[in-house]
């Protein structure tokens, strides 16, 4: 019996060929399958200042029109797979809104990070740090889980930009070690031990705070 890795490959290959073939559900059906991972991908980097007037489905649906029009040169010389095509697609839409709403305090080269000499926003420590404590579970909750966001948010601020961005690419994104690390431009192994660095720094660094680990 075949792994799902490899029955998604399969299912990839065959979407591929129908591209290929000039059906146009084809590309559709391929942002359908991947639509959750993009959409927390968006959700993790757009911006504070623009949450509530950006929706992430309109980020990707914008991506899609854009991949529409650009289909036949990527079939003809990919040169990634087709998730990380389509990741690539909606990472530069969402830059070009942040450009356009934000202006130039978006082209500050310390808040994006590389992307196939492209660049896309990074995600925000709030985000990171609202998605490593998860969501609280009553409102008698909510001051104490407060309290605990600012800090692990605090934490978070403190990391390198490269070790947030793999935590962010590969516990968040559930990006795989191959795709993160050919998001990133380094070898696999490089990205499987730079992951699990960043992860022991953030929890060190948690722990040297006033509070430490109690509660997260």
């Amino acid at each position: 019996m075949g792994t799902l890795m490899e029955y998604d490959a399969n299912d990839t290959d065959q979407i591929l060929k129908r591209a290929r073939a000039g059906e146009s559900a084809a590309l559709n059906e391929m942002f359908a399958r991947h639509w959750d991972r993009l959409c927390r991908m968006v959700q993790m980097r757009l911006d504070w200042r623009l949450q509530g007037r950006i929706d992430a489905a309109d980020v990707i649906q914008d991506a899609c029109l854009e991949a529409a029009r650009r289909l036949e040169d990527y079939l003809r010389e990919p040169t990634m797979p087709p998730f990380l095509w389509l990741r690539f697609l909606v990472g530069e839409r969402l830059m070009i809104l942040h450009r356009h709403h934000l202006g130039v305090k978006m082209r500050d080269a310390r808040r994006e990070v590389s992307l196939y000499r492209d660049a896309l926003p990074e995600a925000s420590s709030a985000a990171l740090a609202a998605q490593l404590l998860g969501q609280h579970t009553s409102p008698s909750e909510a001051a104490v889980r407060a309290e605990q966001l600012l800090r692990v948010q605090e934490a978070v601020n403190r990391l390198d930009p490269l070790d947030r961005e793999i935590i962010s690419l590969r516990h968040f994104e559930q990006l795989s070690r191959a795709e993160a690390a050919q998001v990133l431009g380094i070898e696999e192994a490089a990205a499987a031990k730079r992951y699990i660095r960043a992860l022991k720094r953030l929890k060190d660094t948690l722990a040297g705070m006033p509070g430490g680990l109690e509660g997260i």
